[in-house]
């Protein structure tokens, strides 16, 4: 019976014949990875500054909201300014939630699987660098979306072919939404 080795097999070498030097090298290459521990920390550290910092916001135009409804007439662009507070505060927490599924998924693909995510749903559940960057890419999509509409709250139209430019903006974001919804579907 001829012994027949795959292309992938023929590197490896059985543990005995593995070198000293070559198993502490080896064993460093793979120790290396905790440093991804610090983008880790820090990345939750970050998310947990963009959501007290967009709740401040929330807390912030409350208060303008609440003064403003009793303040006969209400101040110029009171009620576009609402919007585009909350806006960027959604925008923060879209953010931020890019920085906890980044930090979630760097733990469990470079340090260790979390246990205590088990039967809570896969919306954490990463198992590779392309699901990783797939998950964030879509979050980072929605902020641009949500900033674009952000953005639109204080232009001003003054001209047909600017409101089908508008018109047309939202096709193509409606359409890039459509697609990407499809995206790993099949």
């Amino acid at each position: 019976m001829a012994e027949h080795k795959t292309e992938a097999t023929k590197n490896f070498k059985p543990k005995e014949e593995i070198g000293l030097i070559e198993k502490i090298f080896e064993g460093t290459i793979w120790r290396s990875r905790f440093i991804v521990i610090l983008a880790v920390i820090f990345g939750l550290i970050g998310a947990i500054i963009l959501f007290v910092v967009a709740s401040y916001d929330i807390a912030a135009i409350a208060s303008y909201a609440y003064h403003g409804l009793f303040a006969h007439p209400h101040p110029k662009g009171f009620h576009e300014n609402i919007v585009a507070a909350i806006i960027g505060a959604v925008d923060l927490y879209l953010i931020a939630v890019v920085m906890f599924i980044f930090a979630f998924g760097l733990y469990e693909l470079f340090i260790s699987h979390i246990d205590e995510a088990e039967g809570h749903g896969q919306i954490l559940a990463i198992n590779s660098l392309d699901q990783l960057k797939d998950k964030i890419a879509k979050v980072i999509v929605m902020v641009l979306v949500v900033n674009f509409f952000q953005r639109v709250l204080h232009t001003n139209f003054t001209t047909p072919l600017e409101m089908l430019y508008f018109a047309g903006s939202i096709t193509a974001l409606a359409v890039g939404l459509y697609f990407l919804s499809k995206v790993g579907k099949y």
